[in-house]
């Protein structure tokens, strides 16, 4: 029988890190590839604003694409975080409200981030006395490239994982799963005990310094700690595909194959959020949950199910709309 011999996650999340020296002196270890994927998405959205004038298909141009972007990156950042502790981390808000503004621990929720962008949609509408539907169609065809760029940031990052499987040979091996160990089991805390036994041997004691040299690819500590990790599903690619590349197809193709006048204002919306939502709710099936079920079910998966009740009935209501208008 032949043992897979599977790849132990070593990618580290920092794309420039900075000199310790000049760490100490911002306050700021380097730039992360989690914060390059939201400026590649803001840029690639910026982008497919201009082209999209150019080949009028958006009636958005010069300085009114700068006024939209500003929105939607507020109503990213902002809905992302607040999404991150309300949604998933509450019980932290609670105890340490501060927390919402250390950004550079890390947290941040799509979900939050759609809510964000929907409300600076409605902001943004009203002080242009612009349609929300008509400029929602427009946003949802130029965000999925984000949703994919910070998929591939999560699996850069080595978090939100998939389940363990060893039915799959592109599973992953992620040493960040030491930190979710139950030492207060007693089986898990002697087979921590018994890890760093092994890899003091190389001079690391602590989680940090094996992180370190695993991505500096220190093969005898990569070599130990890999019996101990599971392999898991690169679910951060699956949603990546799934939740930002199929999406962005799809809309892409719905924007330049139909004509402006047979595209009702929010149908595309509409099209987006049940797509994100479905796409959601059947990669959550190959991911480790990162906070309790609600329902049985993941909190991802129990958030979509209200985007897609939402994405129906817009489509639904821009039907019966249309239907009563033909002539």
């Amino acid at each position: 029988m032949t043992v897979l011999a599977y790849w132990v996650h070593d990618l580290s999340p920092f794309l420039i890190r900075f000199p310790e020296g000049l760490e100490k002196a911002i306050h700021l270890p380097g730039i992360r590839w989690y914060g390059m994927a939201y400026l590649a998405g803001f840029v690639t959205a910026y982008l497919l604003l201009r082209r999209y004038h150019t080949k009028g298909r958006s009636p958005y141009e010069g300085e009114q694409i700068l006024n939209l972007m500003t929105f939607l990156i507020l109503g990213v950042l902002v809905g992302g975080r607040l999404g991150f502790f309300l949604f998933y981390k509450f019980e932290n808000l609670l105890t340490d409200p501060l927390i919402i503004f250390r950004v550079w621990e890390g947290g941040m929720a799509s979900h939050g981030g759609l809510v964000g962008v929907f409300v600076a949609l409605v902001w943004y509408s009203r002080i242009t006395r612009q349609s929300v539907l008509a400029v929602g169609d427009i946003v949802v065809t130029v965000s999925p490239p984000g949703i994919f760029f910070g998929r591939i940031a999560n699996f850069i990052n080595g978090e939100l994982y998939g389940e363990k499987t060893e039915q799959v040979p592109w599973a992953c091996k992620f040493p960040s799963e030491i930190r979710e160990w139950n030492l207060n089991d007693p089986d898990v805390a002697v087979r921590h005990h018994d890890l760093f036994s092994k890899l003091s041997e190389f001079g690391v004691t602590t989680y940090g310094q094996a992180v370190v040299a695993i991505q500096a690819g220190h093969e005898q500590v990569i070599q130990t700690i890999a019996p101990y990790l599971s392999p898991r599903h690169p679910s951060q690619l699956y949603a990546a595909f799934l939740e930002g590349l199929i999406p962005f197809l799809y809309l892409q193709w719905r924007l330049w194959r139909s004509a402006p006048e047979k595209l009702s204002a929010g149908r595309l919306s509409g099209e987006f959020l049940c797509l994100y939502a479905v796409f959601r709710i059947f990669d959550e099936i190959f991911r480790e949950p990162d906070a309790e079920l609600i329902a049985g079910i993941t909190r991802g998966q129990f958030y979509s199910i209200f985007l897609l009740a939402g994405g129906i009935a817009l489509i639904a209501w821009i039907r019966r709309k249309d239907s009563t208008q033909a002539p």
